[in-house]
């Protein structure tokens, strides 16, 4: 019942205005008919130096501003976004993710362990833009900008938790550890032997907005307070209220603490109460109405109950598709570091999230491209793709990423692996993984700076600046493919790894074989070597074959093909004119390249 009422709430018929003919083309494009770019705007350009420090007042611990310093603001912002969206469509994307613009607590942490809210994951005010980014109205030309490009917009958004403001009285210096629902039950607070709090609950909660109303106090745990001059910091009002939070100090990772535990301080939100669920629906659906973004990326979405997704996910594709946005894409963080399809599984199964990141496919590709693994690693990933809640066609719709802003570029695990690499083998091994990503089933996310050849580690390390850097280490950072360091822009054209993705991403959303066929693994090994797939055309049903080469050594292999693919075409590489026999095909690859063969139908 709580599940339909949510939902019915947000499609609540609200008049909106027919899109335009264009727009209405580009929200026609399915989820998996896209190449993502993902940025976080602080360091991909800025286009206002008077937004820099947020219109707040003073040194770097008020208004988080210091270029020279990894962990603060840079000065990046929306209207530098705009003035790049061209540089992003001739890389080949079709869709900017954009990491949260949310209004942020500025700093966090003391000296010397202080950073800012630069990468946008420590909310105050869910409605707004941040200053430090520009305004709403900037974001709403982001938006517009975009979509007269042909670009949608996917906005990165957090539910899981605030900013750090609640604090608790029992550990005001140090972090406050976890007590459990067993040791710390609701009806009594400081433990099982400690006094009674609401009288009259049995602990039968049936889920009902009456029961949570008096289910606990906020302080059967901790003591939670608000700081001084914080009492109204966030936004909406009702998220000032301890009430909505669990208040039971730092996660462990392990058992309820992952849903319900404090992610490094981070308020965390108490998303089984109706009035969370609702608050959110409004909050995000609100972003629809008002912008009419295309799509969304949760973070942190494993720390969240199932039972919230259950009741957000339809209520937010219902407002979008009364808002005129019938693909509105979806998908969720669940940061795992191993080849493990079943768990990302999980979360779609359960949870019934539409998509989440493909942490899974990453972890192939760094064990199979730049760790020299065999690549039946690939086969054993797709060939759990049936896991996912739609089976296989809902695989196509899995995020897929070998690069991101946590765990670091693809580039800079080459690096580990490899630490004596020559730059030629390194370009290779780079290009080999990004032909994997935009060729094989998912949606591609394309990591900003990849393309200019950035090699940073995790977290900071791989969050340089586009724009001219006040950061020594960026500025030191071997760039890929081309040898050069130093303190300038980055928004070249011209270098091979930049030619290389966008040639892939033009192949790519030029054959819907690419986007939304069905994909075949063809051929591989259980050392570095072949690896081939065939990805077959929704409509006509003729096949491409892609092929890659993981070794240092060139390969001959005849691989297999449908029996009526007989005459082929180069995509790229090196691909016969015609099958060796029926149902065959000789390939021949060099080290650590691909190439991809498009079959075509007898004269």
């Amino acid at each position: 019942m709580l599940l339909a009422l949510l939902a019915a709430s947000a499609a609540a018929t609200h008049a909106a205005p027919p899109p335009a003919p264009d727009l209405a083309a580009v929200r026609a494009r399915l989820p998996q008919d896209e190449v993502i770019y993902f940025l976080l705007p602080d360091r991909f350009e800025n286009g206002d130096a008077g937004n820099d420090r947020g219109g707040l007042v003073g040194d770097r611990m008020l208004t988080g501003f210091d270029p020279a310093d990894s962990g603060f603001y840079h000065g990046g912002d929306l209207k530098g976004v705009i003035k790049r969206l061209d540089y992003i469509r001739a890389l080949g994307a079709t869709t900017i993710w954009i990491a949260p613009i949310f209004r942020n607590k500025p700093v966090q942490g003391e000296a010397p362990h202080a950073s800012a809210g630069y990468h946008g994951y420590w909310i105050t005010d869910f409605t707004h833009v941040d200053p430090h980014f520009g305004s709403d109205e900037d974001f709403a030309a982001l938006v517009r900008a975009a979509h007269a490009r042909g670009l949608k917009v996917i906005l990165d958004i957090v539910v899981n938790h605030t900013a750090d403001v609640i604090q608790y009285r029992e550990c005001p210096r140090h972090p406050c550890a976890y007590r459990s629902r067993a040791d710390y039950p609701y009806q009594r607070q400081g433990g099982a032997d400690g006094q009674a709090i609401n009288a009259g609950f049995a602990g039968d909660d049936d889920g009902s907005a009456a029961n949570f109303a008096r289910l606990t106090r906020p302080d059967y745990a901790y003591t939670p307070y608000l700081p001084a001059g914080e009492a109204h910091v966030k936004a909406p009002d009702w998220l000032n209220n301890p009430i909505y939070y669990h208040n039971r100090g730092d996660t462990s990772f392990t058992g309820e603490s992952a849903t319900m535990g404090d992610f490094g301080g981070l308020d965390d939100l108490f998303t089984e109460n109706p009035r969370v669920v609702q608050g959110f629906i409004d909050i995000y659906a609100g972003w629809i109405d008002r912008y009419g973004i295309d799509g969304y990326r949760i973070d942190t979405a494993r720390h969240v109950d199932p039972a919230f997704w259950q009741a957000f996910v339809p209520a937010i594709l219902a407002r979008a598709k009364a808002d005129g946005i019938p693909n509105f894409h979806i998908f969720g963080e669940v940061n795992i570091d191993r080849m493990d399809p079943g768990y990302l599984a999980r979360y779609t199964q359960v949870d019934h999230l539409p998509a989440v990141l493909d942490f899974a496919f990453r972890r192939a590709v760094i064990d199979t491209v730049a760790e020299g693994k065999g690549t039946e690693e690939l086969s054993d990933l797709f060939a759990e793709d049936a896991l996912y809640r739609g089976g296989e066609a809902a695989a196509r719709q899995l995020t897929t990423f070998i690069s991101n802003h946590d765990n670091g570029r693809f580039a800079s695990l080459v690096l580990k692996a490899h630490p004596d690499i020559g730059d030629d083998e390194m370009r290779r091994r780079v290009t080999l993984a990004y032909a994997m990503l935009l060729t094989l089933r998912g949606v591609p996310a394309i990591y900003y700076g990849d393309e200019q050849g950035f090699s940073g580690g995790e977290d900071r390390a791989g969050r340089e600046d586009m724009f001219r850097s006040g950061v020594p280490s960026y500025n030191a950072e071997h760039l890929i493919g081309t040898g050069e360091t130093g303190a300038r822009d980055h928004f070249e054209a011209s270098g091979p790894l930049f030619g290389g993705i966008a040639e892939l991403a033009r192949i790519r959303t030029a054959h819907p074989a690419l986007t939304e066929g069905r994909q075949i693994t063809r051929a591989s090994e259980d050392r570095p070597g072949l690896f081939a797939v065939s990805r077959i055309d929704p409509v006509n049903g003729r096949e491409i074959l892609i092929a890659f080469n993981t070794s240092t050594a060139p390969i001959h292999r005849h691989v297999q093909v449908k029996v009526d693919s007989s005459r082929f075409v180069s995509l790229r590489g090196s691909c016969p004119a015609s099958a060796a026999a029926p149902g065959s095909i000789a390939l021949d690859l060099a080290p650590l390249d691909y190439a991809i063969c498009e079959a075509k139908p007898l004269k």
